[in-house]
This record gives structure tokens, sequence and C-alpha cells, in this order.
């Protein structure tokens, strides 16, 4: 299939994945008994004239055309209590970049360790080195990030006091929550890398390679790693889901006022347009991820087919 035909039929997919996200998402929020002004301490005439000014005494499915037409003009409301009238997207527009930038670096840290790991325990097969990267590497994978973000704190801010707990006052901040959020993905990666490594190494090609007298930088490094990275790319699409998801938490525990803090808040404040509109937004970002992830597949290897 042509490329440029293969990324339109794509985009078009994605829309369709959002339009099912965003429906989704609505009708199970309408599920939800009561209404987002219930707990507020007013009587039932205000919370009734609330209801009417946000057009949540219609009926569901005018108030599904009405989201679904605002939406198809990019207009994701405003929240109904976290920050009463403030729209949607400008609370985005300012706290996802906090979520991004942790998420990125936590990204960066993954592939700039997981993939070195790798290699090393592919090479070094059998040996010391290889057993204790596979041992940490299972530990980094079973351990779930709250508990590493509990143990870090207490060893690095409460014991030896040299790395703050919360907020983002400066560089130093960055570090405690890069780390809890990169290590799961970054374990995952060194073996996946490993896996990926020695498969390679044993193909027809690398011993051909060798055949012919290059050297084992040469064939380990040009050719091995080059095909090993395929799996690695494949994994990029579901590893920036999981530090926006898993960045929940971590955003949560050292009180970063990320798009991931807000999400958990507008739960507990049955803030409904908020949920929905942070809900789509990131079903569109990472179905966008997933598709730059499937045209490098392209670019890495010229020998994969867009014929999906």
């Amino acid at each position: 299939m042509d490329t440029s035909k293969y990324i339109l039929k794509r985009v078009m997919m994605a829309i369709f994945t959002i339009f099912v996200a965003a429906t989704i998402t609505f009708f199970l929020m309408k599920l939800v008994p009561g209404s987002p002004f219930a707990t507020e301490k007013t009587n039932e005439i205000a919370q009734q004239a609330l209801n009417e000014k946000y057009g949540l005494d219609k009926p569901v499915f005018e108030q599904y055309k009405i989201y679904l037409n605002q939406l198809l003009h990019g207009d994701l409301g405003v929240s109904y209590k976290l920050q009463k009238n403030v729209p949607i997207t400008t609370i985005i527009k300012q706290s996802f970049p906090i979520s991004a930038k942790i998420g990125g670096m936590a990204i960066i840290f993954a592939l700039a360790f997981g993939i070195p790991l790798g290699c090393i325990s592919a090479l070094k097969r059998g040996k010391l080195a290889d057993s204790i990267i596979r041992v940490l590497s299972t530990l980094g994978i079973a351990v779930p990030s709250f508990v590493v973000a509990t143990a870090s704190m207490l060893i690095f801010s409460i014991e030896l006091k040299i790395l703050p707990t919360y907020g983002l006052s400066g560089p130093s901040s960055y570090i405690l929550p890069v780390f809890t959020l990169g290590l799961y993905p970054m374990c995952y990666i060194t073996r996946l890398m490993r896996s990926s490594m020695l498969d390679s190494l044993g193909q027809d090609y690398i011993r051909t390679a060798r055949a012919k007298g290059m050297s084992e930088f040469v064939v380990t490094f040009k050719h091995a790693l080059k095909n090993s990275l395929i799996p690695i790319i494949t994994y990029l699409g579901p590893l920036v889901a999981f530090t926006l998801v898993g960045g929940f938490v971590v955003e949560k525990v050292f009180n970063i006022p990320g798009l991931g803090r807000y999400f958990i808040k507008a739960i507990d404040a049955r803030d409904y347009n908020l949920i929905m509109g942070t809900t789509v937004f990131l079903a569109a970002f990472i179905i966008l991820m997933n598709l730059v992830c499937d045209i490098l597949y392209k670019l890495v290897d010229p020998r994969i087919k867009l014929d999906e």
C-alpha cells in the first residue's frame, strides 16, 4: 500500500476511534447516578438552576448531540466545579505541558538506560552481568510505581535529605518523579532489547557478516542493533500511554500540578465535563503517538509492508 494512502487510512481510523472513546465516556458519565452539583451545599432550587445553566436538565440524547457538536468545533466545554466556568482546553493547556515534560523525561530515561543494558545483557549472555541485569529488570517490572515512589521518598528525601518530596521547585524536583515513572519501562525495554538482540545475533546475515571479516563492533551495532530496535519502536506507542496513565499516580504522590492530578480531582469532585475532556484529549494523543510509531516502522526497516 502507498504510504500516503496508509496514513490517510490510519487517520480516518484514528478519528473513528476518538469518536467511539468520546461516546463511551459520555454515556458512562451519564450512567453515574445524581448530578455533579448534588454534593453542593445548596438547596434543590439552586441545584436545578445549575443543571439548567449547563444543559444537564435536557434529555440525554439531546445532551449527546450538543456534546458532539461542541467536540467537532474543538470545544470541550467548561469545568463545573474544580475551576468553575474555566474552559477545559485552558486547563489542558496549563497542566498537560507539565505532565508531558515529566513523561518525556521518563521516556528518555527509559530508552537511554534500557537499550544499552539490554545490549550488554545479550552480549554477556550467561555471565554474571547478564544475571544481575535480568534480576534487577525483573524486580523493576514487578514492583508497582507507588511502592517505588514511597521507597525513593523515604530513602532520598527523609533519610538522606538530598531530594525534595513534592512539587517542582527546581531541577532536583524532577529526579524522583522521572525515576519512578521511568523505572518500569526501562526494565521492560531492557528485557525486550535483550530478547530482540539475541534473536538478531542468531540470524544468517550476522554469521555472513562475521564470515566476511567484519569487526564485532560493526556486526553488533551496525547490523544487529538496527533490526533489534523494531520491537522497541513497537513499544513506544504503549510506552507513551503508560507514562501518561502511570503519571497520574506519580503526580498524586509527588503533588505535581499536571493533567493527571486534575483528572483524579475531577473524578473525586464528579466534574463530568473535565473527566470527558481529559479522556478524549488523552485518547487522541495516544492514538497520534501510535500512528507515528507505525510510520517509523517503515523508516527503520524498508522491508516492512504498510498493507494493513
